[in-house]
């Protein structure tokens, strides 16, 4: 018999108590072990509209509500006995007849009536007058239509009469699936409807059906499941996200897609399901920094064991902490790099020794840092033809040929003194490791791709071995603030016709998400011609709009701060849910002042913007986004050209961005006047 687990069964568990929750494990173990329930006292929910459903009695109060048919076993929800019962009656679990997947259904009749949400904008509209009625979303669509993309056959009629104001009421009654591609229709006027399944296909085995319910083999993977309840990703996973995670690539691969999409999600399930298929792989799981590689390390306990054998098998590391690793082991030391202000004086003496004019030190620095060490060129010739990407300031033959001495001085008191640079590590490695056919790991999942330097990318192309599924790349062109453009083709990681986008935002709302989004062109596009399409990416819950505020003074800031967030916590935030970004990190203390008087202003996460990649918050505000700050006077200061003006300007604006994509449901921005000019760009009114 087949033994499932549903989404909304570990939902319900994780809102017990502990002792409550002990006590449904002991008996859902049960219920594996004994699918006909002797000991539970199951019994016929007779008022259900499903005759499949029963009650097995937990405790004295607390109900199991399962699923039962002729060769299933589905566990479909948990709770006090009148709550268990009341779900079952209002629901019925069955597949779906034009998708074949099989669907927890909210039987139409006893539906009651919701308070209509706030407006939302899908479209802006135009300045009108208020109409008297609003336009039906759906009123296009036929039945047809609408049963091809899993909208339950009693449900078609709600469907089409939905207007904007009350269509995310209605979502909350609907299938992910259904509500997923109408938001998508609503946003961009195309219904993408799933591919026809065979009508033979095992309906619990549909993509759709195992974004909700999730087969369960034995009592390792139930006691996983029922471990991180709250986790749903670690079980549930959207369609589009399990087939990236289970699709085999020929070459390097790319996963993209806006913040919240689920890119780390699927570089996770991606390494774990590489590790089980072949048990003797090796898998590197890398991000940009430390804290995000640790952060990959604790989701992969939550999907597989580490007494299972699979998590050994998987390294996760920073991009320079496995490069500082592979160097130990290479040369027996740590690499001694050099600072940027060791390499801004030994860059000014090398310009004073050759007796160089015209080029100012910050220009000395940035050619140094974006075009030599980057591409790791040690020749005058490579110099004299490398095409120095997305940067104005054009160097004929006779300046590149003034220049060169200067950087060749600089590489060789550099290495006298026994310094090198993280590009230097990462290129050295790479023309290591190209020479040899034995590769330390099978497989390389790069998660914050879209930050990789060219050095660094060319390390890993060289780690990774030859063969199918050796390296895959997630990350967003949207969050890209440290690294310049590049073309990543011309170092042989060639990902056209292997670039995969993800549309389906899971962790901001879609006022929010709509918001930041705005930051952004509506296609990004790299510098081999991919593109990114922000339009027809749709989040799957509705929430409050973001706000802006501006303020005379830091201490008015700080009172609207303050009450912000002690209105959050009455409303049932945590505290720890709260985070609240500033760009620069002696901006924190002001962050902090505003926390001063809050009682657990402790549990809030106060940081620099380029610390929040890859952390998330019910609650977010971005303070201190005044003029001077956002755009940073001093980045803008130490431009070298118009071309990384242009640049920092576009960097600074995707900071705010990776900001803002933090926050789950509550977005604050604030600043003192006058403002950050990016505050514009919201097309939201700033209050005073």
């Amino acid at each position: 018999m087949n033994f499932l687990l549903a989404e909304t069964f570990t939902a319900a568990f994780n809102r017990l108590s502990n002792q409550d929750q002990k006590a449904v494990k002991a008996s859902v173990f049960d219920l594996q072990i004994d699918p006909t329930g002797n000991g539970l006292q199951l019994h016929r929910i007779d008022k259900s509209k499903d005759a499949n459903f029963w009650s097995a009695r937990v405790n004295r109060d607390v109900r199991l509500i399962v699923h039962k048919t002729g060769d299933s076993m589905l566990v479909a929800y948990v709770g006090h006995h009148d709550d268990a019962y009341a779900w079952a009656e209002r629901r019925r679990i069955e597949a779906h007849p034009r998708t074949g997947a099989v669907q927890i259904v909210e039987v139409r009749e006893r539906v009651e009536e919701v308070a209509a949400p706030e407006t939302f904008d899908f479209v802006a509209p135009a300045a009108v007058a208020t109409p008297v009625r609003q336009p039906q979303l759906f009123a296009a669509l036929d039945d047809d239509a609408l049963l091809s993309i899993g909208v339950p056959a009693d449900w078609l009629a709600d469907v089409r009469a939905a207007t904007e104001e009350g269509f995310f009421s209605l979502a909350e009654h609907l299938p992910g699936e259904a509500s997923e591609a109408l938001l998508e229709y609503a946003a961009t006027g195309i219904l993408a409807a799933p591919a026809p399944t065979s009508a033979t296909a095992d309906p619990f085995a549909h993509p759709d059906a195992l974004r909700r319910i999730r087969p369960i083999a034995d009592q390792d993977e139930l006691e996983q499941a029922l471990a991180f309840p709250w986790e749903k990703w670690g079980v549930f996973l959207h369609p589009s996200q399990r087939d990236l995670t289970e699709r085999s690539f020929t070459g390097p691969a790319r996963v993209a897609g806006s913040a919240g999409t689920g890119k780390t999600i699927v570089a996770i399930h991606r390494a774990v399901r590489l590790a089980r298929g072949n048990s003797d792989a090796r898998i590197l799981l890398a991000s940009f920094s430390q804290p995000l590689a640790d952060a990959m390390a604790k989701k992969l306990l939550v999907l597989a064991p580490e007494t299972g054998g699979i998590v050994p098998r998987i390294t996760t590391a920073s991009f320079r902490g496995i490069a500082e690793q592979m160097y130990q082991l290479e040369h027996g030391v740590r690499p001694r790099i050099a600072s940027d202000a060791v390499l801004r004086q030994r860059l000014s003496e090398a310009a004073r020794a050759a007796q160089l004019k015209g080029f100012s030190d910050r220009f000395l620095l940035s050619e140094w840092t974006n075009v030599i060490d980057a591409w790791g060129i040690t020749t005058f010739d490579a110099y004299a033809t490398v095409q120095r990407m997305g940067r104005k300031s054009r160097l004929g033959p006779n300046q590149r040929e003034r220049l060169w001495p200067v950087f060749e001085a600089v590489r060789s008191v550099l290495a006298a003194e026994h310094y090198t640079t993280w590009a230097q590590v990462f290129t050295g490695l790479a023309e290591t490791l190209a020479g040899r056919s034995r590769k330390p790991f099978d497989h390389i999942i790069l998660d914050e791709a879209q930050d990789l330097a060219p050095a660094e990318l060319r390390f890993f192309a060289a780690l990774a071995p030859a063969g199918p599924d050796a390296l895959l790349l997630a990350g967003d062109m949207g969050q890209r603030i440290f690294q310049h453009p590049y073309s990543w083709s011309s170092l042989g990681v060639a990902v056209r016709g292997r670039s995969h986008t993800l549309k389906v935002c899971y962790r901001t709302s879609q006022q929010i998400r709509q918001a930041a989004d705005h930051l952004l062109p509506v296609v990004l596009r790299d510098v081999d011609g991919l593109e990114d399409e922000r339009r027809g990416i749709v989040s799957v819950f509705d929430g409050p709009p973001p706000q802006i505020e501006t303020f005379a003074s830091d201490a008015d800031e700080a009172t609207v701060v303050r009450e912000a967030i002690a209105e959050w916590i009455a409303d049932g935030v945590a505290a720890h849910e709260v985070g609240v970004f500033v760009r620069t990190p002696d901006l924190v203390a002001r962050a902090r002042a505003a926390l001063a008087d809050l009682a657990e202003g402790d549990a809030i996460t106060t940081a620099p913007m380029h610390l929040a990649k890859g952390l998330e918050f019910r609650a977010v505000v971005v303070m201190a986004c005044d003029q001077g700050i956002l755009p940073l006077d001093e980045r803008v200061a130490d431009a070298a050209d118009e071309a990384e003006l242009d640049e920092i300007y576009e960097t600074e604006r995707r900071l705010l961005y990776v900001a803002c994509t933090r926050a789950r449901e509550h977005l604050l921005l604030t600043g003192v006047r006058p403002a950050s000019e990016y505050f514009d760009d919201f097309g939201a009114s700033v209050r005073h």
